[in-house]
């Protein structure tokens, strides 16, 4: 009697928090859609409830501890929770964006016969990824992450996409084929002895796919931010400035390991350009000293023998070719911070080495940093790394972009934009 009499109070509370939430809700008057939505989602949150013990049982544990790793297990009994039912649904959403575009022209040697659903690596709970090794990850192969969307695609614009457009889209198109034409008739006329169609569909092809990864960009954003919002409304008690950074790691993870191959396949579509000049660059410095790159020569070995076999910053150019494995910006993110540590350790052991005696904060100045981020970009000889970096730039949370993370960011992205400049030298290009 005493059990039923527990329960029923239990229910009363779930339901007179049901009410109060309503009453939130309908307090500014009519529900607007993002509201009628959180509060259809809270419903679903309490259904679960009764039915399921554990949350209140953590509740009770995260007030008496408030400790980090009861938030990592709290997220590890998610699996059947309505917040990954709602990032399932967002992750299929995306990847229908993505698999029209990513699929496009593949190479003829490719298998041709693609996996009929969304890899099956879906994560069961946002934490079981965090504690996951790097081994666990998915390939890098667009073939073996890319899959036939699991439902019916709905029409999606992407600028050039034609399919299921509808006539207010293609009255648009109309006119701006007529605004293009006027301006032709005001023009030089001799401009038209040098239009090249090929040329204008690739600008067009390449612009309607900028839209789309912007449009995809927003989306993502969108998702993880009420993702992380409802994650919060079902835990109030995470709403703090660490647990919620916490949270919002797990949900990032979540979402983006299997998205992330695709997502990073639109980027290096619409960055190609760039990426074969960063790739020409790689291969024309891949010998290069640290010296020709302008890393002043305290900071590296002049002796060869001195590194026995290896080559300066060696250990930051595996670090950094880590960053490839990963598929969560967060973690990736950690990658680069990790680099950038790696190379400041190096500089000052150079330094010493050769009676420099100055401490790790002398011995490296953001003047020699550029240069000796560039000599270990180029030792990475992964073209990629232009579009990861991009792409991370895209979707790292505005919160972890402050101090550090966001310095070490921003000083490989200046390093991969020299590299983009390095001139083409004449001793190794004329030979090829």
């Amino acid at each position: 009697v005493t059990a039923n009499v527990q329960h029923l109070l239990i229910v009363f509370l779930e339901l007179f928090n049901l009410l109060l939430l309503f009453r939130r809700f309908a307090a500014s008057g009519a529900l607007t859609a993002e509201e009628q939505e959180q509060r259809l989602f809270y419903s679903r949150v309490l259904e679960y409830e009764l039915d399921h013990d554990w949350p209140k049982q953590w509740r009770t544990n995260i007030k008496k501890n408030p400790d980090a790793s009861l938030v990592l297990d709290l997220l590890s009994y998610l699996s059947d929770h309505p917040l990954v039912e709602l990032l399932r649904k967002h992750q299929f959403r995306i990847y229908n964006q993505l698999y029209p575009i990513v699929t496009q022209n593949l190479p003829q040697n490719l298998p041709q016969s693609l996996p009929q659903s969304l890899p099956q690596s879906l994560p069961q709970s946002p934490a079981l990824l965090l504690r996951s090794s790097r081994s666990r990850h998915l390939s890098g192969s667009v073939v073996n992450v890319v899959c036939r969307p699991v439902t019916e695609r709905q029409p999606t614009r992407t600028g050039s996409s034609l399919e299921g457009e509808d006539p207010a889209q293609r009255d648009d198109s109309f006119e701006d084929l007529e605004h293009f034409l006027s301006q032709l008739d005001c023009g030089d006329l001799r401009e038209e002895l040098t239009f090249d169609p090929s040329i204008e569909l690739k600008q067009l092809e390449l612009r309607a796919l900028k839209e789309h990864l912007k449009a995809i960009v927003r989306d993502v954003h969108g998702a993880v931010d009420q993702l992380l919002s409802l994650c919060l409304l079902s835990f109030d008690c995470l709403n703090t400035a660490t647990f919620k950074d916490l949270s919002l790691g797990c949900i990032e993870e979540a979402f983006f390991t299997p998205l992330w191959s695709p997502l990073l396949a639109l980027f290096r579509r619409v960055l190609r350009e760039r990426e074969l000049l960063f790739q020409r660059n790689m291969a024309l410095y891949c010998s290069a000293s640290p010296a020709e790159v302008g890393v002043p020569l305290k900071l590296f070995p002049q002796d060869p023998g001195a590194l026995q076999g290896s080559y300066p910053y060696q250990v930051a150019v595996q670090e950094l070719k880590l960053l490839m494995r990963d598929r969560c910006p967060q973690r990736k993110l950690d990658c680069v911070v990790r680099t950038l540590r790696l190379i400041c350790g190096c500089a000052e052991d150079y330094r010493n080495q050769q009676g420099g005696g100055a401490s790790r904060a002398a011995a490296i100045g953001a003047d020699d940093l550029l240069p000796i981020l560039s000599f270990v970009a180029l030792r990475c000889q992964c073209p990629q790394l232009l579009s990861e970096c991009a792409a991370l730039e895209e979707f790292i949370h505005e919160s972890f972009l402050i101090g550090e993370e966001g310095y070490c960011l921003t000083s490989l992205q200046s390093a991969l934009a020299y590299v983009e400049s390095l001139p083409a030298r004449a001793d190794l290009a004329d030979t090829e």
